[in-house]
């Protein structure tokens, strides 16, 4: 790999841990305000919580799974509404498909209802399996209401002296601090893989790969939308215009694509043993979803 390649993967990642950075700071100066607020609805519409994690889950934002990660981690959202908001994910594919004017872009929101309804009910699926996670979130958002002081401080914040934090620091300092930590995290992750990445396409014919054996591709296109960064979902975006990636194995490999969000819990011990539930669970769902519709010749 020469320096020049490096250059353009680390100015890639880079761009990429900033726009993460800028989603991250918005939807945490936003919860500054409504955080109790979203943690009563939350509460009280927690049975329908996946649907709405997989209708925030399908916008192209690579930033909406590790935020979804972050608060899992928290407990302010059940294992299901986690799983719906990964399965939703579809980072950069959406804009590939919807820029294929003469071709497949139709598709695109073929794609988008999809994940949509897989993803809620995959989610209420996972939700009635796991009670035992759903109570603890239930116990969480309680606590929450009840105490708004203790939320802060059970959820990191610094409280001051007196149990109040000043406005700034609450509604600024806070996110902004919460928001640079995870760019951090994103950029790191992403120049690996993103070299990792450049690395595979030179040793291999990926499209060759795929279209050797059209029922063996969604498990190759799974194998490619686990590596957590935006350039698999391209990749699969572009193999499926290219008729060389049938929609079926695209349906899957962009179901398990969850970009950083299951890295972020696989970063967290609280976490860790759940994040090999959760990815377990993708693949078996993504799976599914992909030979469910193999039959889609478009």
């Amino acid at each position: 790999m020469t320096i020049e390649v490096f250059g353009e993967i680390a100015l890639d990642s880079l761009l990429e841990s900033l726009k993460v950075l800028g989603f991250a700071f918005v939807i945490y100066f936003i919860l500054s305000f409504f955080e109790g607020k979203i943690a009563s609805i939350l509460e009280k519409k927690k049975k329908q919580a996946p649907l709405f994690g997989s209708l925030v889950g399908v916008v192209p934002q690579c930033g909406i799974s590790v935020v979804a990660g972050d608060l899992f981690t928290k407990d302010h959202i059940t294992l299901g509404t986690l799983v719906a908001i990964f399965i939703a994910c579809s980072d950069e594919a959406l804009p590939i498909m919807f820029g294929n004017f003469e071709g497949k872009w139709p598709m695109a929101f073929a794609v988008i209802g999809l994940k949509i309804v897989f993803g809620a009910f995959f989610g209420i699926m996972v939700d009635l399996f796991f009670r035992k996670r759903d109570k603890v979130v239930d116990e969480h958002l309680e606590h929450c209401e009840g105490n708004h002081d203790i939320h802060k401080g059970c959820c990191g914040h610094e409280v001051e002296e007196g149990g109040k934090e000043s406005p700034i620091h609450e509604h600024l300092v806070h996110p902004l601090i919460h928001s640079l930590k995870i760019f951090a995290y994103a950029f790191v992750i992403s120049l690996l893989f993103g070299v990792l990445f450049a690395w595979l396409k030179t040793v291999t014919d990926m499209e060759a790969f795929l279209s050797s054996s059209r029922w063996f591709s969604p498990l190759f296109a799974v194998l490619i939308g686990l590596i957590p960064n935006c350039a698999s979902s391209v990749l699969l975006a572009e193999l499926y215009v290219e008729n060389a990636l049938p929609f079926g194995s695209l349906l899957a490999g962009l179901a398990v694509n969850a970009g950083l969000g299951p890295l972020y819990l696989f970063k967290q011990k609280k976490t860790l043993k759940t994040a090999f539930i959760v990815e377990g669970l993708l693949i078996v769902f993504a799976l599914i979803m992909g030979y469910a519709f193999m039959w889609v010749n478009v």
